[in-house]
């Protein structure tokens, strides 16, 4: 049944391209020239998305863009249109807004790990996309920028998920200024995880996805949820959720056997339960 629902996962149709290969599944941004999020775009990711939260099939999510532009955040030209409605713009304006907060949402409370793989220009809400991501590996030739503050618009939704994995100065430095940053810069601040020549990036991207699809699906599941909840408390609270999670990590079918392999030095097999 897996291998059915693999091969209907694999298509080269539409702004998003899709292909599940060993568990990982590829997500390709083709809205060229400049991936930008308009609002059919950001419908289809969204769509792959959801399709892979309950696909046994996927272990991992890789969202990754061929060319120079990773994506350069959201449709300006799309936007602009829409200053002659009746309410300029208004209504659809909280429309895209709404999307994108959404699809970013759900890239955090996806049961299964997503990976960013960055071979180009990520800006605004691209780079938001980045952030969003559990990971992120980026080539040597990436850029980084949350330039709105150069057009008059400053970049307050992709503030929420860059604060969110940089510190405050770093944040407030890539919003005030517009500037661009480096791939290294962007790994300082913590950005992305790793930075790699051009011609190894996803063969680093495909070992580390790998790497995680070698795990239990169960338990990185329950990991993923934990770390992004308790994040948002304060200490203590913190403390007793993450107690009370063990607890129940500890009585699943995945973490009997992954703990008995280990004492009995033998290879775990998971069954996600």
């Amino acid at each position: 049944m897996a291998e059915v629902v693999a091969l209907k996962r694999n298509h080269e149709q539409g702004p998003v391209h899709a292909a599940l290969d060993g568990g990982i599944l590829r997500l390709t941004l083709m809205n060229p020239p400049a991936n930008a999020l308009s609002l059919a775009f950001m419908e289809a990711l969204q769509a792959e998305l959801d399709a892979a939260r309950d696909d046994k099939a996927v272990r991992v999510v890789v969202i990754s863009a061929p060319g120079k532009v990773f994506s350069a955040g959201h449709d300006l030209k799309e936007l602009t249109a829409h200053r002659t409605d009746p309410d300029r713009g208004r209504a659809f304006f909280e429309l895209t807004m709404g999307r994108c907060a959404a699809l970013m949402q759900s890239i955090v409370r996806l049961p299964k790990p997503v990976i960013a793989e960055v071979d180009g220009v990520a800006t605004a809400a691209g780079c938001q996309l980045v952030a969003s991501c559990d990971l992120a590996i980026a080539s040597d030739q990436a850029t980084f920028a949350t330039p709105g503050v150069n057009i008059g618009l400053f970049c307050s939704t992709p503030m929420v998920a860059l604060s969110r994995n940089v510190s405050r100065k770093h944040a407030m430095e890539m919003l005030l200024t517009g500037e661009t940053i480096d791939a290294g810069t962007a790994r300082e601040f913590g950005l992305v995880n790793r930075v790699v020549p051009r011609e190894y990036l996803t063969q680093v991207v495909t070992k580390y996805a790998q790497t995680i699809v070698s795990k239990s699906p169960l338990t990185l599941k329950i990991g993923k949820e934990a770390f992004y909840r308790q994040a948002e408390m304060g200490l203590s609270e913190a403390y007793d959720y993450t107690a009370r999670v063990m607890v129940e990590n500890m009585l699943a079918r995945d973490a009997e056997e992954g703990i008995g392999a280990f004492i009995g030095k033998r290879k775990p097999e998971w069954t996600g339960e």
